[in-house]
């Protein structure tokens, strides 16, 4: 190591005390907990019941960190056992952490490392897939600070302790792994480059409001994925590519790579058309995780989209609770009233008028969406439908009649992928056509073929007024339940939510970290019974501005990612022990 001791493997003791157990079963162990006594408890403990493992609980002294284990599982079978390193100095240059953007960054480019310095161990590292999140295993503290989180899978004999195993993993891995991730050591031109990168994607979306822009996808940009089970790009025969026609192309200026230029994609109404295969649905998806930033080297960087954009969908069974769907479903043959709408089996229709209500009042400004997940009666209704059934006995408005007064009395605006009707030509500001994934502008062409209609009225959807003892992560037996089934469920209290509609969840972990966020919206008084929905939400967006994730889970022991509020309200919406007070 360069300007440092390094930590290699020690069988002597550095001396300095430790804070014993925390409700250790069986008795704790006691009096010095450095890494020499680590290292010798566990020699001593090979051979022995693996229930001794959780003598272990607690704080061990390694001089320049401290290793805590904080949850030991049961038995080998068991979810693995949960460990902290806390190193207040990691030599970290103030320039690395001097703002969230930067944090964030430095966070995920050491939790990856520290992945692929682990290749091979029992340690493991949760650092996600090509997006940039703000994690809980691995994070940068305002004051230079490193923290990590593992999973560790104690080894065992059968149900014996492998005590050599365990402290190679422990007592030589560890250290090592510390001593590897010091700014001293790492490839600091590449941390930097990635940090760069990163502030550069932020600055390009927040750019976009000021230039009428909802996103905008970069010259070069790789769009295609491998394959339908993996996320990063796919190289060779078959890559496009991205070339923004010449008159959608705008240039941005970045902290980092200076000018770059690509299509923006303006304000209001665009449809993407095109013929099957072409690339469509490609953009579509491309723009869905453009509110997310992305790994260098993920070929969509410089996509990005408001952070406020959300996909729609239809979600036929889902519940919905109270939710004003006036602006899309009126005069029901039952006489229910539309605008204070509750069901506890949505047709595809009114899960879709939901969806789009329930995203306007957690505050999106750009809907996502395309034809091929939704329900066609809530899109179109053609003419030859119209005069068969006629106004009066048809209780849907389709979106088509609302997607511009939608704009144009609540600044909402829609990218609309569309294969299958020209009459959205009617509503379109711009209309951009992919051939073999090449965009072309047909804006002009489309108005062409256009023809005179006359509009709806969206009128707001009324607020809610959530009753916070609806939303309760406690189980049977009282305490906290809160667990994710890979990406379709979050078990919340006595609950199962269905999140496989919520597109934009692209991390198991936002799962996690939404339930976390259900539980602080409660527990922080946020969701106070008399502030709206909206209101609770932005009262936890500025508790975690202040606080950080952290926030979210102090007395969490698994692995959760920060999500957006947009999923965290979709994930409350969808709880089936959901009750709204009132409406406003």
């Amino acid at each position: 190591m360069t300007g440092r001791q390094g930590h290699g493997y020690r069988g002597g003791g550095r001396g300095g005390g430790g804070g014993g157990g925390r409700r250790p079963e069986p008795e704790p162990i006691r009096g010095v907990r450095d890494d020499a006594r680590l290292s010798q408890e566990l020699s001593k403990m090979d051979g022995a019941s693996y229930g001794r493992y959780k003598s272990l609980k607690g704080d061990w002294d390694f001089g320049d960190f401290t290793l805590t284990v904080q949850r030991v599982q049961a038995d080998p079978f068991a979810p693995p056992s949960r460990l902290r390193i806390l190193r207040p100095d990691a030599g970290i240059p103030e320039s690395a952490y001097a703002d969230p953007v930067r944090r964030r960054a430095t966070a995920d480019f050491l939790g990856r490392l520290a992945r692929r310095l682990l290749k091979g161990s029992r340690l493991k590292i949760d650092t996600g897939g090509q997006e940039v999140l703000v994690r809980s295993s691995c994070r940068v503290g305002a004051d230079g600070s490193l923290d990590l989180r593992f999973g560790l899978d104690l080894p065992g004999h059968g149900r014996r302790i492998d005590g050599r195993a365990a402290e190679r993993e422990l007592c030589r891995t560890v250290p090592e792994l510390v001593d590897d991730l010091d700014w001293e050591e790492i490839d600091r031109k590449a941390a930097e480059a990635y940090a760069d990168s990163v502030v550069d994607t932020v600055a390009l979306r927040e750019a976009l409001s000021g230039r009428g822009l909802v996103a905008f996808v970069a010259d070069g940009a790789v769009l295609p994925r491998r394959s339908g089970v993996s996320d990063e790009p796919l190289t060779g025969a078959g890559m496009v590519p991205f070339a923004s026609p010449e008159s959608l192309r705008v240039s941005v200026d970045l902290p980092h790579r200076g000018t770059v230029t690509g299509m923006g994609v303006p304000e209001g109404i665009t449809l993407i058309v095109g013929g099957g295969f072409h690339g469509k649905s490609t953009l579509l998806h491309a723009l869905e995780r453009g509110v997310y930033d992305h790994v260098p080297g993920d070929g969509r960087e410089l996509v990005v989209t408001r952070a406020d954009a959300v996909k729609i969908r239809a979600e036929e069974g889902r519940r919905v609770e109270r939710v004003d769907v006036g602006p899309f479903v009126r005069n029901l043959p039952t006489g229910s009233d539309t605008r204070d709408f509750r069901t506890e089996n949505a047709s595809g229709s009114t899960s879709q008028a939901a969806n789009i209500c329930e995203a306007v009042e957690a505050g999106s400004h750009t809907l996502l969406v395309d034809e091929d997940s939704t329900a066609t009666n809530l899109m179109i209704r053609d003419e030859r439908m119209q005069e068969l059934v006629h106004g009066d006995r048809e209780p849907l408005v389709p979106f088509i009649d609302l997607v511009r007064p939608l704009y144009r009395e609540q600044g909402v605006s829609t990218v609309l992928v569309m294969g299958g009707s020209g009459d959205y030509f009617d509503v379109a500001d711009h209309v951009v056509m992919l051939d073999a994934y090449h965009p072309h502008d047909v804006t002009e062409r489309a108005r062409a073929l256009a023809r005179e209609r006359t509009d709806s009225v969206f009128t707001r959807p009324r607020a809610r007024v959530v009753d916070p003892r609806s939303v309760d992560d406690r189980g049977a037996k009282g305490r906290s339940r809160l667990k994710r089934r890979d990406m379709d469920v979050l078990t919340f209290g006595e609950s199962d939510v269905d999140v496989r509609s919520v597109e934009q969840f692209v991390d198991a972990g936002q799962i996690t970290g939404a339930g976390l966020a259900l539980r602080a919206l409660v527990q922080g008084g946020h969701l106070n019974g008399s502030r709206t929905l909206a209101e609770a939400l932005d009262s936890l967006d500025r508790a975690l501005a202040e606080r950080g994730v952290s926030l979210l889970g102090d007395d969490f022991d698994g692995d959760y990612v920060l999500p957006r509020r947009h999923e965290v309200a979709a994930v409350l919406n969808r709880l089936r022990t959901l009750r709204v007070a009132e409406q406003r």
